[in-house]
């Protein structure tokens, strides 16, 4: 699974980064050394721009989607739930799985995005022990060796809140959930899931709400192995509050 990520960069940066031609960011997020779920968030996505976005550009109706940068909440929330507590439970869809399930399948359909990250975080139990008795677990923190970005596959949902009036500005909620894989050897012995990553060459057909599903499936794959590097880290990142750079430094274990 991903449970926690690091994230880092700059609008501005993500902007050149990902070729993204709207900002759709109301503020910068700080930067972010442990994001948690329902944790802000950064999110690539493509939509048709809006008719007052059209008419300002000089553009007609129907023109192709563009590509955008949203802040969304970590923990999909689906059209159909009741209310928003869900999402605290589908912080994850599995690869093999995400097609078939409710509450993903729209989503894949139409609903794609990239949440760049700097890395994750995994946690491996050791042969130590707490006091209950039970593996004391090491983190670590899993990064690209080139110390690029991460593009992870996501899906995201526009919920509109029942409680909100209709001229409310906050009536609807942008979630998002991590797709998630068997990992690479060099990670799997960590943990035996890991964040689908999306190739560069991919981006553009995976963020295209036209591609069609059977082109969206064969996109799922995982990537290459031996891009990541995966080194111990300290435990101060199992605690949500701690957030600086420092999560990252490499702990000698010795």
């Amino acid at each position: 699974m991903c449970g926690r990520y690091a994230s880092s960069r700059r609008p501005e940066d993500l902007i050149e980064e990902f070729e993204v031609v709207d900002n759709r960011v109301p503020a910068p997020l700080a930067p972010d050394y442990n994001v948690a779920p329902t944790k802000e968030v950064y999110a690539v996505v493509e939509r048709p721009p809006s008719k007052e976005a059209a008419r300002e550009k000089g553009h007609s109706a129907g023109e192709p989607p563009e590509r955008q940068l949203r802040v969304v909440t970590w923990g999909l929330v689906p059209s159909w739930a009741k209310d928003r507590s869900i999402g605290n439970r589908m912080i994850n869809a599995r690869m093999e799985t995400v097609a078939e399930k409710p509450a993903y399948k729209r989503a894949l359909a139409v609903r794609r995005c990239l949440l760049p990250a700097d890395g994750y975080f995994e946690w491996y139990p050791t042969e130590e022990k707490t006091k209950a008795g039970k593996p004391k677990k090491q983190p670590f923190f899993i990064r690209p060796k080139d110390d690029g970005s991460l593009a992870m596959a996501g899906l995201y949902e526009i919920w509109r809140d029942p409680a909100k009036a209709d001229d409310a500005d906050d009536r609807f909620l942008w979630t998002c959930t991590v797709i998630t894989t068997d990992a690479e050897d060099d990670v799997g012995m960590i943990h035996d899931r890991m964040p689908l990553m999306v190739e560069r060459e991919r981006w553009a057909s995976w963020l295209d709400p036209r591609t069609d599903k059977e082109s969206v499936l064969g996109l799922l794959t995982p990537a290459a192995p031996g891009r990541l590097q995966a080194y111990p880290v300290s435990t101060m990142v199992n605690a949500v509050k701690n957030n600086g750079p420092e999560l990252l430094e490499p702990l000698d274990l010795a």
